[in-house]
């Protein structure tokens, strides 16, 4: 009898196992699927990355890759939601400033032992850093884009002002001079599209030797905005307020906003990401000329804080040795070529980097290639609470500094008291 029970027993568990085994992560035929929600926006990017996927699943048919759509817009707080439901995707697209919590929160697969040499030694120890949190590696960093200025290139070549090139940049100083000698008669020297003040403000001041976050022997950080840290913003400040070559109306305004009164002859040159060329290229009127400059320099050069795009992988994945795979893969070095051009940005690996494509004078790909060496990790990348700190306390002080309602000692005072007693609520 007890036979007969443990034999039924044993029946009932195997056909329940077999119900419930995997889902949609493997079928009856023992093939793996892994979901790959892709954030890719631009036709460009998202042709190039299904091609890529398609072509995985041709040739490895034991390992299917099933391509989600995902949004930038809206990204943090779907995998979020997907992470505590237990339902996140195998294989997740974000970017690294977006990383640190779901790192040290257990969501994503440390991924120090999953991922094979090549591509360790193909990314270069300073783009890793900008997914290193604590011991561990938490995405894998594999496009990135410098800012820089987009400028009128007949305005400047007609008014005479010395053009700049990654060997021989402006400096903040001589930026702030051209752009006075490209002002008047109801245009501007320069746009400075800050909806997001914050990123551009701390990345921008790299150069200048501003970190902005100092962590200590204890590992906390706290913020101390010294006078490095100021020599950007203030820039901005008085191009604004005092020369009247900055256009006050775009603080407020996206990159692609500024764009109509650029090829209006409304502004001689407009800071924006390195793909912005793509929307530039597509929307230009005809025969509007225009290039790409560096952004100027300061003590440290052109050093610039990036918060590349990653690939991670869900700590829950029961499939991470596959999902690794498919990452080596999506990540040759002629592979990580087809995704930058998609999505007009530099590729992170230095194989990549040398490939002709990104060094051709069209569109002006090797000037942006030619500030690759120069990107550094954000300086708000591992700090936690980061988010909120930016929201509720950085973001309107800079706006409000910008726009002239306070000065640089209230900016300060807010930054610092107001921006460590949210930051000490995240390091108890």
């Amino acid at each position: 009898m007890c036979t007969r029970l443990t034999a039924v027993l044993l029946a009932a568990l195997m056909l329940l196992a077999g119900c419930s085994g995997g889902g949609d992560d493997e079928g009856g035929d023992g093939r793996v699927t892994l979901r790959f929600q892709s954030l890719a926006w631009q036709q460009e990017s998202v042709a190039a990355t299904k091609d890529l996927v398609a072509e995985w699943n041709a040739t490895r048919p034991d390992i299917r890759v099933e391509y989600v759509q995902g949004s930038w817009d809206s990204v943090h707080d779907q995998l979020l939601t997907s992470f505590e439901g237990g339902e996140a995707p195998d294989v997740i697209h974000d970017a690294s400033d977006d990383l640190a919590d779901f790192a040290y929160g257990g969501y994503l697969a440390d991924l120090t032992d999953l991922l094979p040499e090549r591509l360790k030694a193909d990314i270069p120890p300073r783009t890793w850093e900008t997914v290193t949190f604590g011991d561990g590696i938490y995405g894998v960093p594999f496009l990135q884009e410098p800012r820089v200025l987009i400028a009128n290139a007949t305005w400047l070549k007609e008014s005479g002002v010395r053009i700049p090139t990654p060997e021989d940049p402006w400096s903040w100083a001589e930026f702030r001079t051209v752009t006075r000698q490209l002002s008047g008669d109801g245009k501007y020297g320069v746009a400075w599209p800050l909806k997001d003040p914050v990123s551009a403000t701390l990345n921008l001041s790299l150069s200048t030797g501003g970190q902005l976050f100092h962590r200590g022997p204890d590992g906390k950080v706290t913020v101390r905005f010294e006078a490095a840290d100021a020599v950007m913003p203030r820039t901005v400040h008085d191009q604004v307020g005092t020369d009247r070559s900055a256009s006050p109306t775009t603080l407020g305004s996206g990159g692609s906003d500024t764009l109509p009164g650029f090829f209006g002859g409304r502004y001689a040159m407009v800071p924006l990401g390195f793909s912005y060329r793509q929307q530039i290229v597509q929307q230009a009127p005809e025969g509007f000329d225009w290039q790409v400059l560096p952004a100027p320099a300061g003590a440290d050069g052109l050093a610039q804080g990036v918060s590349p795009q990653t690939l991670s992988i869900a700590a829950d994945s029961p499939h991470k040795k596959e999902a690794a795979a498919f990452l080596d893969f999506l990540l040759r070095p002629e592979n990580m070529v087809r995704l930058a051009l998609g999505d007009w940005m530099l590729p992170t690996g230095t194989e990549a980097l040398k490939d002709p494509a990104l060094h051709t004078a069209e569109h002006d790909w090797a000037t942006g290639t030619a500030l690759a060496g120069r990107l550094r990790s954000a300086p708000a990348q591992s700090v936690r609470g980061y988010p909120e700190w930016k929201d509720k306390v950085a973001t309107p002080a800079f706006q409000e500094y910008y726009s002239g309602a306070i000065g640089l000692d209230e900016l300060r005072r807010r930054l610092e008291e107001d921006g460590n007693l949210v930051l000490a609520r995240y390091q108890r």
